[in-house]
């Protein structure tokens, strides 16, 4: 176990034994990223909430950090499962929620309002929330925090293999919805041109 990795589990177990400054470091270390995660799928308030749960949970569950390998691929899953136990908790159309199918478009969530100077980055990120949720959360993963696709699968559960085309066929998803969204086609060119800028620079715009 790395150095970095054994200091997150020395973390939890001290926050878990009482230690509330173990809990403050943890909370410095990561609240940024998770909000982050939140913000692009649910309003600012909603995000806070989900963030600190996330955390929280942490605690609870954390003899799966041994079998999810890295600290970010532990905290990211619990985020995953926390987002979606809220949208089946808010009984979305009646129906069960499927991240690999449904978009935050589709689950009619209310993400924050990004002032993104550029209207590449406004039309990506429009984009981005049309797309399936697990494939939203793959590209954000990827090119906002820079996880791993071996990573990633455990985020999302599934084969390495499977991040790697989920990848390829979200930006697919990507360009077909750029076109289809109002805007300039020559601004979905701009984005698909030059995705990888565009997509790190998302980052951070998004929970601002």
């Amino acid at each position: 176990m790395g150095g970095d990795v054994a200091d997150e589990f020395a973390l939890l177990d001290a926050w878990r034994g009482g230690d509330g400054h173990a809990g403050d470091r943890l909370f410095e270390r990561h609240f940024a990223a998770l909000f982050r995660f939140f913000c692009a799928k649910v309003d600012p308030t909603l995000a806070e909430d989900l963030t600190q749960t996330t955390l929280l949970a942490c605690v609870d569950g954390k003899d799966r950090f041994r079998e999810l390998g890295t600290f970010r691929a532990y905290l990211f899953a619990i985020a995953r499962n926390q987002l979606l136990m809220h949208f089946r908790a808010q009984g979305v159309r009646d129906k069960v929620v499927e991240l690999g199918s449904a978009s935050v478009a589709d689950l009619a969530a209310s993400p924050s309002t990004v002032a993104a100077a550029k209207a590449e980055q406004r039309l990506l990120l429009a984009a981005l929330r049309e797309i399936p949720l697990d494939f939203q959360i793959a590209v954000e993963l990827y090119y906002w925090e820079g996880l791993s696709t071996r990573e990633i699968a455990a985020v999302l559960d599934v084969p390495e293999g499977t991040v790697r085309s989920r990848l390829s066929r979200a930006r697919e998803h990507l360009e077909e919805r750029m076109l289809a969204l109002p805007g300039a086609p020559g601004l979905a060119q701009s984005v698909s041109e030059g995705f990888e800028e565009w997509a790190r620079s998302l980052r951070d715009v998004v929970a601002e």
